[in-house]
């Protein structure tokens, strides 16, 4: 099952930066009568956690409102811990980061059937988080994207199911590539509503040993630093002569 998010080119002017809570909860057409009513961003039930490797905890505000089938699997697959140790394995800079394919090459997901499309008014702005899907509208799974830069042609052809309300610059600092040399990961992905321990950083990687020294041809073998000679040590400075007492002359 191929999975990858299909890039459309769009141009659109790029935001800065999250838009505070207040204003994400803002709903586009709020006027428009029967539409369900989004949860509170406090709802710890709709808050979705990615502890990423690029040093930081990413919270993201999930809509079931719009996209309940989407949020659903999001859900049971995070409290599967399906995702702890994924990697981003698709990520174009000023577009999109990927992941959540539990092969990293775009073509794997969950044991669970797929998702039905569930295409909504939700736009592709900065900090939005969607199902990745391959040709077939009905095939999202378990992969997602998270949208660096809006790409508006992508609206309404794909299941926008949250955006990210805090933590964004850690999903900046995703290592780029397709795939990346060095992919970025979810160390862990929690639901709120299930308490989850504070952000730990991932323990450093210890350098890797390079052996002994190597010696290049035609140079003079270097001692080793015990080897070395220990610095001369300096005699004690002599004493100053004493100055006699001056005597009185009779």
């Amino acid at each position: 099952m191929m999975a990858s998010l299909v890039a459309v080119p769009a141009q659109a002017n790029p935001q800065s930066k999250i838009q505070s809570p207040a204003k994400v909860a803002q709903v586009l057409e709020d006027n428009v009568t029967g539409r369900p009513t989004p949860p509170p961003i406090t709802d710890k039930e709709n808050l979705w956690l990615l502890d990423l490797s690029t040093g930081g905890r990413v919270t993201i505000w999930l809509r079931p409102d719009v996209s309940p089938k989407m949020v659903e699997r999001i859900k049971t697959l995070t409290r599967r811990h399906f995702y702890d140790g994924l990697t981003f394995h698709r990520v174009i800079d000023g577009f999109m980061a990927q992941g959540g394919d539990p092969k990293g090459d775009g073509t794997g997901g969950s044991d669970l059937p797929n998702v039905p499309s569930e295409f909504n008014y939700l736009p592709h702005v900065r900090g939005s988080v969607a199902a990745a899907r391959a040709e077939d509208p009905n095939s999202a799974n378990s992969q997602f994207y998270i949208v660096f830069q809006p790409r508006f042609a992508l609206d309404k052809k794909y299941t926008v199911f949250g955006r990210v309300i805090d933590g964004m610059q850690w999903v900046d600092r995703i290592e780029r590539g397709e795939p990346p040399q060095n992919p970025s990961k979810i160390v862990h992905a929690y639901i709120a509503a299930d308490n989850p321990p504070a952000y730990v950083p991932p323990a450093p990687v210890a350098a890797p040993d390079l052996g002994a020294p190597v010696t290049l041809p035609g140079a003079a073998p270097t001692r080793p630093a015990a080897a070395k000679a220990a610095p001369a040590r300096r005699p004690a400075p002599k004493a100053a002569p004493t100055k006699k007492a001056a005597t009185a002359t009779k």
